[in-house]
């Protein structure tokens, strides 16, 4: 049977059942086939509902064998989205099958979906939403370039790293030819540089990729390389190499002439293994965890079973626990930390963005972490493109090394609730770009490559266009003046306190209506107070302008409310009495309420609701709201439920 091509035709009477959204009955309508996207619509007149999925989210097509009702395909994202189509005549679904297969491995950029995209800006407009992130202007916020580290020119045009970007921070006593010696001693020539630079310590995050040190070769200028390090920072007299590998995959790259510091050459240095897994271990493992997800009505067994079999969370508490072990050096200990992995640009990365989240309250914060994301992963050389199927290629060389750095920021953000401007649907945002190919951000393998693709002449930024939404991306509980916020995050990362993350992984979760997210609720909540506040400011001017006296507002202090363990239930006939106010003791052991203070001026009491220090868990960032709740029905609520 010859195929088709079905781009730009439509097929009628299509059954589409999405089930990882909790869908249980399917949906009848039409499938249209674009050059970019697979389309189906509706035939409600009433609702008319569009689902759209790009052709560069589709991981996977596969064709079951024809039933009486028709020919099944399912579609596979890589937003872990399983949707299934139903299509009456077989030679339709055969032909749709093969167009799919075809546009969702695309072998050129030419084909990608972010080339084609037009939204409606004009040139000057494209151009500013690429000076959007300005990483110039973070260096500077960090206080760099300074007295300690300064811009080399050493990699003008990509001369000496072509997958470095083209201005980097080093030791001010590093001289040109230390830097290129250096270089040519390190995997893909990626020398040690500065990524972050902590202001308070004078420490520094710096980070390269492994030396081709073999089993005994050593070089003059890497040694002096890191001994400019060590002296970039005047506190400390060695440094923290962090190398993320396991030890015995280090040990094993020896054998091919790279591996490992010797700490006998580098007499400045305490080396520190971390033992985060290969991007091969990491796509099994993801893929196990995705396998969990597709379970039909899995026992509590099973699904506990698969999670632990899957082995994530244990790789998840690896990258966060080399975070850890850096932002303690860097903080506590004041010593400047070089990291590498094999080649640096995925393990590196995941422990340096990491490392800033916890050390830098901006990088919490909407803005920050896109700032985050362009310094350590796109500028830094991260290998968009080939870890994320972009095009067709070497499946190998997939892995989902970004997905972990965010999920590690959601698991921090499950711990820290109130120390994170943005919510989880930012990281799911994140993330649907990171593959959707609809903007150039996310594009190529480093920045050489990007810069030879003129992708900012015929692409777009991403970053403007989530600004724009990020009252979407907003956590309500966010307090930029509670103690978590401002300073370093400590977290737990004991085996339990890691969760599965839902909201990613179970789109069922995300996608049943009715019910309200505590998000939402709470947005809601405050809009609601701040239009409360202005009406009792409107008030009080009124009263004002009536009475002819000022109004004072008396702050009542609210004592936290703590659960008391000793308390003895009542058992007489009648209920305790409840009294309100404050009971003083006479001399005969009888108690009277104290009579209210009388004030000529006009006094409201007030609580101070922006002051959550006396009722706020300052480890973990959340703010107890037990003692805020209101004394009527509450109380009884709570009698009842002891």
């Amino acid at each position: 049977m010859p195929i088709r091509n079905k781009i730009g035709e439509m097929v009628e009477n299509v059954r589409l059942l999405e089930r990882s959204c909790g869908q249980r009955k399917p949906s009848v309508g039409t499938l249209y086939l674009s050059a970019t996207h697979t389309i189906f619509v509706e035939n409600n007149p009433e609702t008319r509902k569009e689902t759209w999925v790009p052709h560069s989210m589709v991981s996977g097509v596969e064709r079951l064998p024809p039933s009486p009702t028709g020919s099944q395909l399912i579609l596979r994202c890589k937003d872990f989205r399983v949707i299934l189509v139903l299509i009456p005549q077989e030679r339709d679904c055969v032909d749709i099958h093969a167009s799919l297969a075809r546009l969702s491995r695309p072998e050129k950029y030419s084909e990608l979906y972010c080339l084609s995209f037009n939204p409606n800006v004009n040139k000057e407009q494209r151009e500013e939403s690429w000076a959007f992130v300005d990483l110039a202007a973070d260096y500077r916020r960090m206080g760099v370039p300074n007295n300690l580290w300064v811009t080399t020119a050493a990699n003008s045009e990509y001369r000496v790293c072509d997958t470095y970007p083209s201005e980097l921070f080093v030791p001010k006593s590093a001289t040109p030819a230390v830097i290129v010696g250096s270089s040519r001693f390190r995997s893909r020539g990626r020398f040690p540089v500065l990524s972050y630079f902590h202001q308070d310590t004078l420490a520094a995050v710096c980070r390269c990729s492994q030396p081709l040190s073999g089993f005994s070769g050593r070089c003059q200028e890497d040694e002096m390389m890191l001994q400019a390090v060590m002296k970039s920072n005047p506190g400390s007299d060695y440094i923290y190499v962090v190398d993320t590998r396991p030890k015995l995959n280090a040990m094993a790259n020896r054998a091919a002439g790279k591996g490992y510091e010797n700490e006998d050459h580098y007499t400045n240095i305490k080396l520190q293994f971390i033992g985060i897994e290969n991007i091969h271990v990491m796509r099994s493992s993801q893929q196990k965890i995705v396998d969990v997800g597709e379970m039909r009505s899995p026992s509590m067994t099973d699904f506990l079973f698969g999670l632990e079999n899957s082995g994530w969370l244990k790789h998840i508490k690896a990258i966060l626990d080399a975070g850890v072990f850096i932002a303690r050096a860097v903080a506590d200990e004041g010593i400047s930390v070089l990291v590498h992995c094999s080649d640096g640009w995925d393990r590196t990365a995941q422990a340096c963005s990491v490392a800033s989240l916890l050390l830098d309250p901006y990088y919490r914060t909407i803005r920050g972490l896109m700032v985050l994301i362009e310094r350590d992963w796109v500028s830094f050389g991260h290998k968009f493109s080939h870890r994320y199927a972009h095009l067709d290629g070497d499946p190998k060389e997939v892995s989902p090394v970004l997905d972990q750095f965010l999920e590690c920021a959601w698991q921090l953000s499950e711990q820290f609730p109130c120390a994170f401007e943005f919510n989880e649907r930012f990281l799911i945002a994140v993330h649907s770009h990171i593959y959707s190919c609809q903007y150039g951000t996310f594009l190529g393998n480093c920045e050489k490559e990007r810069r030879d693709l003129r992708l900012r002449e015929h692409s777009h930024s991403v970053w403007p266009q989530l600004w724009k939404e990020r009252s979407q991306f907003t956590n309500p509980l966010y307090q930029t003046d509670l103690s978590p916020s401002q300073g370093v995050l400590r977290p737990n990362t004991s085996p339990y306190c890691f969760k599965l993350w839902k909201g990613l992984y179970n789109h069922t979760e995300k996608s049943m209506p009715p019910r309200q997210s505590p998000a939402d609720f709470l947005s809601t909540v405050r809009e609601e107070s701040k239009q409360l506040e202005e009406e009792l400011t409107n008030q009080q001017e009124r009263l004002t302008a009536l009475t002819g006296k000022p109004i004072t507002w008396e702050k009542v202090a609210v004592p936290r409310r703590r659960r008391r363990t000793d308390c003895q239930k009542h058992g007489g006939p009648d209920p305790p009495a409840t009294t309100h106010g404050r009971l003083i003791s006479g001399p005969d052991g009888q108690t009277d309420r104290k009579a209210p203070r009388k004030d000529p001026a006009l006094t409201l009491p007030l609580r101070d609701t922006d002051d959550f220090s006396a009722c706020s868990d300052l480890e973990s960032g959340v703010a107890d709201l037990s003692s805020r709740s209101s004394s009527g029905g509450d109380d009884n609520k709570e009698a009842e439920l002891e």
